[in-house]
């Protein structure tokens, strides 16, 4: 005899009752809305964190052009993600991990690889993938959602060792359709990794848009199956972002398990410079809507309010940004190219006589 009451207990599970609540420090005229948790940063820190958007966001428009003109390979633009990047990249310390894909150079960048680093790995060359020694970055997974299997790894032999530090990894949302994104949160859940999962959930898994995606309320909903924490945040509010990092930082570091964080933010470009039209699947309304929430519009006003911020400084930063990006081109123009050979002899231990020129 099937109870009445069981049934409906059922069905309001199945109904998703729990909701995931959006975290959100500033809103998007840069006003606080949660004066009590927001971080104990200097205003150093605060100024820090504008430059790396406003660095970021020039850096990007340049590497959009550069690859137009033949001098970059794949590019993924990242406009419109940087609070979601930037907020949380800066509670990792020196001996953390990132485990980036493709669209996360701005986190790797902020982590030690220099520029010139990335552009070699756009470029497609044989030294791309070559980190530079004490900074803890594997190169860019191209390979939709195996990061997530690898940090997980990553994490587990961080617990294993004793060590107080953390494996951080990014996708889109596009991301948590692949298999690997479950058989690494499961992963990490069950062995209690300290790892980090971060998912910008930018709306479009190139053209899809996120409700084609998941009959799933939420990215963070995902969480519950695997038996981690997840966390919903406002990915245009980098103070919220950083919060939120900080916390799953805290909790992995201290074996309290690992966190699933969902960034709600969006692109402004393309998925890639290699050919869609954002125009074909996204309408003008729309590009309105989240223009409103741009994270450096929003922050910039919560910085003037404290007098931390000038359109001079932010001159400067733009021009240093310029600067960089026409030293980091030269050099990584300056490389001999890439040949057959090099190619054989990273693949081969012992190259044979047919991997020869």
């Amino acid at each position: 005899m099937i109870n009445f009451k069981d049934v409906i207990k059922v069905n309001n599970l199945l109904n998703g009752t729990d909701e995931f609540e959006t975290f959100q420090l500033l809103n998007e005229d840069g006003e606080v809305v949660h004066e009590d948790l927001l971080p104990e940063l200097s205003d150093q820190e605060l100024q820090l964190l504008m430059e790396r958007m406003i660095y970021t966001r020039t850096i990007d428009q340049r590497c959009i052009s550069l690859s137009r003109q033949g001098r970059l390979g794949f590019y993924a633009p990242v406009a419109g993600q940087e609070a979601s990047m930037i907020g949380t990249q800066f509670v990792l310390e020196k001996d953390d991990w990132i485990l980036p894909g493709y669209r996360d150079l701005p986190q790797m960048l902020f982590q030690g690889v220099p520029l010139s680093q990335l552009f070699l790995w756009s470029k497609g060359h044989h030294k791309g993938g070559q980190m530079p020694k004490g900074v803890n970055v594997t190169p860019p997974q191209i390979i939709i959602g195996a990061q997530i299997v690898q940090a997980a790894g990553v994490g587990l032999g961080l617990k294993k060792r004793k060590k107080k530090n953390v494996a951080m990894t990014y996708t889109g949302d596009g991301g948590t359709s692949q298999g690997d994104f479950y058989e690494g949160i499961n992963f990490a859940g069950v062995f209690n990794a300290q790892t980090i999962f971060v998912v910008q959930n930018n709306q479009f898994a190139i053209s899809t848009p996120f409700e084609k995606q998941t009959a799933a309320k939420s990215i963070a909903h995902k969480s519950v199956a695997a038996g981690i924490k997840g966390v919903r945040v406002d990915g245009m509010d980098i103070l919220a972002t950083y919060v939120v990092a900080r916390e799953a930082r805290e909790r992995a570091i201290h074996l309290n398990g690992p966190t699933l964080i969902e960034a709600v933010t969006y692109r402004y470009g393309p998925h890639s410079t290699s050919g869609d039209d954002p125009t074909l699947y996204r309408n003008e309304q729309l590009e309105k809507e989240w223009d409103k929430k741009d994270p450096i519009k929003r922050f910039r006003l919560f910085l003037e309010k404290r007098a931390l911020w000038t359109e001079e400084k932010e001159n400067q930063i733009i021009e240093k940004a310029i600067e960089d990006v026409k030293e980091a081109i030269k050099q990584a123009e300056s490389e001999r190219k890439t040949t057959v050979s090099d190619l054989i002899e990273n693949m081969y231990e012992n190259p044979h006589l047919h991997g020869k020129d």
